[in-house]
């Protein structure tokens, strides 16, 4: 943005109360602020990617840019704050404040998830290592197989919910035996726990294991493709799908809502887009004042679609 004079510097001669959102694979300072990024480089730097994954393979991708989407949430965050301290509340009217960079590094915004992983490091000198479908120090807390080939996961890693979940399957025995009443015990004996749920889950469909452990009261969610959300009652309940109509596609499209949901001033899809280069005529002779040769003459340049 500097080679263009679009940068912080040459903006905010042009307008000082201008909040400038950045977003970079390792931010706007430090040793390797001028290094490329892309969101699974950064997923790596940022720790998640060491702890995603089974412990005796290689680190897992998930099949989704997940740091870009946590970086634009970070700067959209950003952003509000620094309108905030702009244009309202306390700190605006008492300090001043006008424009400034809200600077957003994607590894940045993947390290924000890691929970207490530093923590464990710095407090006890622990390394979070990858658990599989498990997380570190929290039982029953896992992905479950069905008679049917689905998944689901189920946490019952409360005392109660751990006894209930017993209970249920019919194993009073643990759900009563000492050495399972806490999670630093059932820490300790996870496999077992573990294998006597799934053999449980195995012996049923995925929708009956759901609906006995929904009974027990114990939180559980069976592990839904893009189709079965697509199907599902609380999504369309919610609002969390909507469909637009684009005249060049013959069926009408599915896309995400707009989130999170606010009672008085909610979120809605006005505009599902345009062909691409629909309005570049439009917007160049009602912007740039082209005429009708000028554009023919980018047309033959290939510099305009």
């Amino acid at each position: 943005m500097d080679k263009w004079n679009l940068g912080v510097k040459a903006l905010e001669k042009v307008n000082p109360d201008l909040i400038y959102s950045s977003i970079s694979g390792y931010g706007q300072t430090g040793p390797y602020a001028s290094r490329p990024g892309f969101a699974s480089a950064c997923e790596a730097m940022g720790g998640f990617r060491y702890v995603n994954g089974f412990p005796d393979r290689p680190s897992v991708r998930p099949n989704l840019s997940m740091g870009d989407t946590l970086a634009g949430f970070n700067a959209a965050l950003g952003t509000i704050l620094a309108l905030y301290a702009r244009d309202g509340g306390r700190a605006a009217s008492k300090n001043g404040i006008r424009g400034q960079v809200v600077d957003t590094a994607i590894y940045e915004a993947v390290f924000n998830i890691m929970e207490g992983a530093i923590c464990d490091y710095s407090g006890a000198g622990l390394v979070r290592e990858p658990s599989g479908s498990t997380i570190t120090g929290i039982v029953p807390s896992n992905t479950y197989k069905t008679k049917d080939g689905k998944g689901i996961v189920i946490g019952a890693n409360s005392n109660q919910l751990f006894k209930r979940l017993m209970v249920k399957i019919g194993r009073e025995d643990m759900a009563n035996d000492p050495k399972y009443a806490d999670n630093q015990g059932r820490v300790k004996h996870q496999i077992y726990i573990d294998s006597v749920i799934e053999q449980w889950t195995q012996t049923l469909d995925a929708d009956t294991v759901k609906r006995h452990v929904d009974e027990c009261q114990v939180p559980n969610g069976l592990i839904y493709s893009i189709k079965d959300i697509a199907e599902d009652p609380q999504y369309k309940a919610r609002g969390q799908l909507e469909e637009v109509d684009i005249p060049h596609l013959k069926n009408k499209l599915l896309i995400p809502a707009i989130g999170p949901k606010l009672t008085k001033t909610p979120g809605e899809t006005r505009f599902p887009g345009r062909k691409i280069g629909e309005d570049t005529d439009a917007v160049l002779k009602q912007m740039l004042n082209l005429s009708a040769d000028e554009l023919g003459k980018l047309r033959a340049e290939k510099i305009i679609g």
